[in-house]
């Protein structure tokens, strides 16, 4: 009985290759250290037969660096990016540290659909069911901790507004502050006094934030000595007015005495002039008896 390769090669048919269907563990990839020359149309390559058979090695995939996990962050990482966004990590760091801690999950199918989800609801404006981040709990309670101190500029047409306010946030607190999350009671502020402000946090969470616009303060160095003059001026005045009212409450207290100590001696000699009169005039009482 003819075998099927035996027929397949009397009758001229090319044998059907089997293809493996494992994936190979390792693959080594070779060149051949000196070329074969070209040979002419229809014959055979003339190899060499020791020099052909030199190979040099390009690349052993069991050596090569290995692949990154792909994942999807839950919350926002430094140095990798915010939730929702899609991250190429190495395997230990995957493995031991976003997944273990709930920073990341893997990118299935239902997880991008869910992510895909919520991008779209926040585009719209629609909080959902969505929960704030680590980072935008953070940024809330240090909101909840801070005030904002603004001095007017010297310009009669200085007025307070979005704008402004967002700069100052960055500038004193190092918050950033988009014009889109912020609210002012009213818009512009002119006058100087005391405002509030509100600021949404990934359009979750609400914070008022008190807000105080100061008069015009001259940086320059001339001005900062006049201030602190003043403020020295204006110290030793209130010494002086201490002092002299700690020196009146001495003196009242020091008089008061002095008539507390006049008042008491001639009531004591009073007494005891009574008490002399009384025994000069009064006879004994053991000489009535005797009389």
């Amino acid at each position: 009985m003819w075998s099927r390769l035996v027929l397949q090669a009397l009758l001229g048919q090319p044998a059907a290759r089997s293809f493996s269907l494992t994936a190979a563990q390792n693959t080594v990839v070779v060149e051949r250290w000196w070329q074969v020359p070209l040979s002419k149309v229809g014959s055979p390559p003339r190899l060499h037969p020791r020099r052909h058979r030199i190979y040099k090695l390009v690349e052993d995939t069991k050596h090569a660096p290995k692949e990154k996990m792909e994942l999807i962050l839950t919350q926002t990482v430094p140095k990798l990016g915010g939730r929702g966004d899609t991250v190429f990590v190495r395997k230990s760091v995957g493995r031991n540290k976003l997944l273990p801690q709930g920073l990341a999950v893997y990118p299935s199918p239902e997880n991008k659909q869910m992510f895909a989800e919520e991008l779209r609801l926040l585009r719209e404006g629609k909080t959902g069911d969505r929960i704030q981040t680590r980072t935008g709990q953070l940024t809330v309670e240090l909101l909840k901790r801070s005030k904002l101190k603004i001095n007017r500029m010297p310009s009669e047409e200085f007025q307070l507004n979005k704008e402004v306010v967002c700069r100052q946030f960055a500038k004193k607190l190092g918050i950033v502050v988009p014009p889109h999350a912020l609210s002012l009671p009213f818009e512009p502020i002119k006058d100087v006094g005391d405002y509030w402000c509100d600021v949404t946090v990934n359009g979750l969470d609400t914070v008022r934030v008190p807000l105080s616009l100061f008069p015009y303060e001259d940086p320059s160095a001339s001005s900062q000595r006049q201030l602190k003059a003043q403020k020295r001026q204006q110290a030793a005045a209130a010494d002086s007015e201490a002092a002299d009212e700690e020196d009146a409450a001495l003196k009242a207290v020091s008089d008061a005495a002095a008539e507390a100590e006049a008042g008491e001696e001639p009531a004591g000699s009073t007494a005891a002039a009574t008490q002399t009169t009384a025994d000069t005039t009064a006879p004994p009482s053991g000489s009535l008896k005797k009389d």
